[in-house]
């Protein structure tokens, strides 16, 4: 089991055969992505309290069970790509993995390049943009550039440093990635703290406050980061 911490995208890889995952995971390293690795499902639920991912590379057969029952699970709390990777090629289990959540299934053996070509795929459906996360973020509101520095983790309003605490720094980042969508709670939670970690909303209400009290020009009438009554938060104007 590993776990980093990085602005770049992120692939969980849940299999248990070490020697392919170490070929993967290469091959994430070499076009620019960061990995998690779990040989287990309870390996990758205790990854998944505590790191954010952009896909999963699932397996069907593991010790603890399988990937079906753990993508069903899933699917509960969180709509993030899962691919299923399996030696099991028969066209019901095919449907099965599809019908669970899963965004694709590709059959062992397979290609490094086909799998790496479908992950980029997927990662450009889901979110909209490039395969890899540009480097800079700028926002415009009530007179303030804000600028985010992905790769420093640093943030500057009107070209002035401004100290920001890890967690401050992710939830804006996602915040920025998602400008213009309203967020619930539970979402953030699960993009910021981890999927399944312990963090009760009223920790993200005192995030929000901390982040428009050093971003906003009147943080009592906030216009960079908007509360939706009875929803959650949206970062500018929703669409």
């Amino acid at each position: 089991m590993t776990e980093k911490h990085t602005d770049k995208r992120t692939i969980l890889i849940v299999d248990d055969d070490a020697d392919l995952s170490m070929l993967i995971q290469d091959m994430l390293e070499d076009n620019g992505y960061a990995f998690l690795y779990a040989a287990s499902i309870d390996d990758a639920y205790e990854v998944l309290t505590d790191n954010k991912c952009d896909l999963i590379l699932l397996d069907i057969n593991l010790p603890d069970g399988t990937g079906f029952s753990f993508c069903k699970e899933l699917r509960h709390t969180s709509q993030v790509p899962i691919i299923f990777a399996s030696a099991r090629t028969s066209e019901d289990d095919k449907v099965n993995g599809l019908d669970m959540g899963g965004d694709d299934y590709i059959a062992k053996p397979y290609s490094l390049k086909e799998l790496m070509s479908r992950i980029r795929s997927i990662l450009r459906r889901t979110y909209g943009v490039d395969d890899n996360k540009s480097e800079m973020l700028t926002l415009n509101t009530d007179g303030n550039e804000i600028e985010i520095n992905r790769h420093a983790r640093t943030v500057n309003r009107n070209k002035s440093n401004v100290d920001m605490k890890p967690k401050e720094f992710d939830l804006l980042v996602y915040m920025a990635e998602n400008r213009g969508r309203v967020l619930t709670k539970e979402q953030i939670m699960s993009a910021v703290w981890g999927l399944y970690s312990d963090v009760e909303p009223s920790t993200v209400a005192v995030h929000v406050r901390w982040l428009r009290e050093k971003l906003e020009t009147d943080p009592s009438h906030p216009q960079l980061i908007r509360t939706v009554w009875g929803t959650g938060y949206v970062l500018g104007d929703s669409e």
